[in-house]
């Protein structure tokens, strides 16, 4: 453990002590610490690392489900909308325990954007909208205006 203030690693003749311990809102566990150095105190989250399954891209390349890249890929479709970090990180919980859930080894890409989209039209319409423009490949305005005639009148 390396304090974020003045770098110093527990171990050895350097302890950090643990101040305390509850459940974080992931279903990890989050420690308060104190730097037996310095005396900072800071916070480190636990969680257990499952087993997600690798995606299979549309081109037939594998590569390992990237939480930071949901979320990125989310923050960008939610930008400058009243959409809290916290409610990002949920939806990335939902879609990641989903995948787990499944039980599979691989899955289609297209399984995590499915996901994704429909979290996100709970979540908030317009980064809804936003997500579907790119991965429903809307190439022209009269698709993107029949999907927000869908929203509204699903929103009835």
């Amino acid at each position: 453990m390396k304090c974020p203030s003045c770098g110093a690693i527990s171990g050895g003749a350097i302890r950090h002590r643990v101040i305390d311990t509850s459940p974080d809102a992931q279903g990890g566990v989050r420690r308060r610490r104190e730097c037996g150095v310095c005396g900072c105190r800071f916070s480190t989250y636990e969680r257990a690392i499952r087993s997600t399954p690798m995606l299979v891209k549309s081109g037939g390349a594998r590569e390992e489900f990237d939480r930071d890249k949901l979320i990125a890929g989310v923050k960008l479709a939610c930008a400058k909308r009243p959409v809290a970090t916290a409610d990002i990180e949920r939806l990335a919980d939902r879609v990641e325990a989903y995948l787990q859930r499944l039980g599979q080894s691989e899955v289609n890409s297209r399984v995590v954007g499915q996901r994704v989209i429909e979290e996100l039209r709970e979540l908030d319409a317009i980064a809804y909208v936003r997500f579907a423009i790119v991965f429903l490949k809307m190439n022209d305005l009269q698709a993107v205006r029949d999907e927000i005639n869908r929203l509204l009148e699903d929103s009835k």
